[in-house]
């Protein structure tokens, strides 16, 4: 057999990349067709429903829930400020007056003759959708959002937390195998994207949230680190909604692993560019890696370096990652696909690959216990 299928992850040097961009509920979509944005451009807007706060004047006046409604002075619609009279009663011979003052801000939305409850409706919360890509708009979704489109440079991670980011790539390491140390977080790197080579620490996660980093992405990460910098056991299936002052994205795995070469280069390469980055990841089914999109000015000259295949085609030459022991993390290149299934060291049969590390050595391993890495 030639070749096979299989999983990848993509790293690219340069893609046309679509963004889908829409709102959580109707609203009013605020670009067009052929419009140019930037990352942090509102592309959609819609408002939700304020909070509401609920004042039982029935009580606060000491009268009948049935007679609050006569003494309301402003009506259902209208707004009102702290500090307004909202109702006052008659009191006796005109005297011994009683009124309630808001201490809410909104709307009077109803007033209960059953319960004596007044509603106070507060404003209208806006829901922004900004583009996240920087590119042009291609297709509006009525009343939705819309979808960007720009050639970027490209890049999937295994694992990340935290949502969407902004800001310039900055590597901080002097190459892929060095781990990013709390020390190499400078004060310059507030609002970037901060590039380490091989394994990220606590304590570097900590510094890189206390100056102030949009992102950080970096080879590998323990797990008790992760748990240290959250603050939590994450037990998750999908990840990116977490609050915890920068997003996290991590490229190879878990452990003591040094970024692929490539995505280094990559990531080196356009150092300086603006990026956007989103740590959300599903790890079941449809499965959403995290990612770092580096949108490609029109002058910026693109090196011929990757080889185009067809998606998911496991065939020679494809480069391919390790997702299992005995050599998880490892990179190598497919060298054949052996038509007839192997007996493994479990005495088990499996579909295997021969596979070409970077240091030469020719191993082979199950099908299933690589990925690819798509270009």
């Amino acid at each position: 057999m030639a070749h096979a299928y299989t999983p990848g992850l993509k790293v690219t040097n340069s893609v046309r990349h679509r963004a889908r961009r829409v709102l959580p509920i109707h609203g009013s979509v605020k670009a067009k067709v052929g419009d140019a944005v930037s990352a942090r451009d509102v592309v959609a807007e819609a408002f939700m429903p304020g909070d509401v706060d609920a004042v039982n004047l029935a009580n606060l006046l000491a009268m009948p829930a049935r007679d609050v409604v006569e003494c309301m002075l402003i009506k259902d619609g209208d707004a009102v400020h702290v500090g307004d009279v909202v109702a006052r009663t008659n009191g006796i011979f005109g005297m011994f007056k009683k009124e309630y003052k808001s201490k809410y801000e909104g709307t009077i939305e109803s007033v209960s003759e059953h319960t004596g409850q007044l509603i106070i409706r507060g404003a209208p919360i806006p829901v922004q959708m900004e583009a996240y890509l920087a590119g042009n708009v291609v297709e509006v979704i009525a009343d939705e959002g819309v979808i960007i489109e720009a050639e970027v440079t490209y890049i999937q991670g295994i694992f990340g937390v935290g949502g969407e980011a902004h800001g310039p790539i900055r590597m901080a390491t002097p190459d892929h195998v060095t781990p990013l140390s709390a020390d190499m977080i400078k004060e310059e790197h507030k609002g970037a994207i901060v590039v380490g080579g091989a394994r990220v620490n606590d304590e570097a996660l900590e510094r890189a949230r206390e100056v102030g980093v949009a992102a950080v992405v970096a080879g590998g990460i323990d797990d008790q680190d992760l748990k240290d910098f959250l603050g939590y056991d994450l037990g998750v299936a999908i990840t990116g909604t977490e609050d915890v002052g920068l997003t996290l994205i991590v490229t190879e795995g878990f452990g003591d692993i040094a970024m692929a070469t490539r995505t280094y280069d990559l990531l080196q390469w356009r150092e300086g560019a603006e990026a956007a980055v989103n740590g959300a990841t599903q790890i079941r089914a449809g499965v959403m890696r995290p990612e770092i999109v580096i949108p490609i000015p029109a002058d910026l000259e693109i090196p011929d370096t990757i080889e185009h295949h067809e998606a998911g085609l496991l065939e020679p030459g494809r480069a391919v990652r390790m997702i299992r022991d005995p050599y998880f993390g490892q990179i190598g290149a497919v060298h054949t696909l052996p038509s007839e299934p192997a007996v493994l060291g479990s005495g088990s049969k499996s579909r295997v690959l021969d596979v070409k590390l970077g240091d030469g050595a020719l191993i082979t391993v199950p099908r299933a216990n690589v990925e690819l890495i798509e270009g």
